[in-house]
């Protein structure tokens, strides 16, 4: 039997597109294989989906394996569980990683409890290092398992050096998608779909699509409104700002609990992790969770009454002041700078 090696992500696709966490988890996942002298790997299932490899090649992937046919065309976390965990029993990879997205969440945890592996959810970073443990033990090349705990208040590091593989769940957003290398090629390997025997009590009926109304990620700015905005109403200042500089709306998830504004617009720890080249804080206090949700915002504004807000910590322009006599003011600059 083979000895563990490579570094696995699942590239999750849906509707026939590739979502971008497993794209992102290339990157990290890059520089773990490189640490480690292995090769880095995507994991495709589905239903016409070997066309993806081109793609997964072009963000870094050194090999793909694929579980193409047609009862796996739409996600259904019993036929999804078998067929990973087979693949990881046939290849033992060394690390697998998935997105801590609404089917990671899913999958991962029923692929740890069959292999009766660690998995350690909601990552914000990893990195490859020794452990020691209490008996004197040390274990080479472990993966660390890195995400806040206890509200976002200390940054926990989790180990599971005695089984593999080492799984994790990474939050979306945190890692940025790797350059794309024209040309780049790779291993493909192909894996036959055996379901016969397996006991499935659900049935997917139908299937819905509803597009995004909020796309934080992609946005290249983003005007959030805290709790200090005051009430729902009040919020029409926030859109009309974002709505002059072309921005999505965000929020903190004080805002979001007060009924504000909904949680698709949440910004932080607990909501969209997001990276644009201006990020507009108003009225928002600047709490450990929601900083780690947009701290890597190339530039970032904060508006607050409160000159000892933490916000102002990350901020690199701070303005002290009521945000319903600042918004209006910048509104009404940027709209007259535009007509001039």
């Amino acid at each position: 039997m083979p000895e563990y090696g490579e570094v696995w992500v699942y590239a999750e696709q849906d509707w026939d597109v590739l979502q971008d966490i497993g794209l992102e988890l290339l990157s990290k996942g890059r520089e773990l294989a490189d640490a480690l002298g292995v090769k880095l790997c995507s994991v495709l299932i589905g239903a016409g989906v070997r066309k993806h490899a081109d793609r997964l090649y072009q963000h870094g992937a050194d090999k793909v394996y694929v579980c193409d046919s047609e009862p796996l065309r739409h996600y259904d976390t019993v036929k999804y569980t078998r067929m990973f965990t087979e693949l990881i029993t046939r290849h033992r990879p060394e690390i697998v990683l998935y997105g801590a997205s609404p089917r990671g969440r899913d999958l991962a945890p029923r692929i740890a409890s069959q292999l009766k592996v660690g998995l350690t959810a909601d990552c914000t970073d990893l990195q490859i290092g020794d452990y020691t443990d209490k008996d004197g033990t040390t274990y080479r090349n472990i993966l660390y398992q890195i995400r806040p705990a206890f509200g976002g208040n200390i940054i926990a590091t989790i180990v599971s050096p005695k089984r593999r593989p080492q799984m994790a769940t990474v939050r979306e957003g945190v890692m940025p998608i790797p350059d794309l290398l024209d040309g780049n090629r790779g291993e493909l390997v192909e894996e036959a779909v055996d379901l016969g025997g397996l006991k499935n009590v659900t049935s997917i009926l139908r299937r819905e699509k509803t597009e995004r109304k909020v796309n934080l990620k992609g946005a290249q700015i983003i005007v959030s409104g805290g709790y200090g905005v005051g009430s729902r109403e009040n919020f029409k200042l926030i859109r009309e700002l974002a709505n002059v500089l072309g921005a999505e709306v965000g929020a903190s998830r004080a805002a979001v609990d007060a009924g504000f504004i909904e949680k698709d617009h949440q910004v932080g720890q607990t909501g969209t992790t997001v990276r644009p080249k201006l990020y507009i804080a108003c009225g928002i206090s600047g709490s450990v969770q929601h900083r780690a949700g947009m701290q890597e915002s190339a530039k970032i504004v904060a508006i607050n009454n409160d000159p000892e807000a933490p916000i102002f910590e990350v901020a690199h322009y701070g303005i002290i002041g009521d945000l319903n006599q600042v918004i209006p003011m910048l509104i009404e600059d940027i709209t007259k700078r535009r007509v001039e």
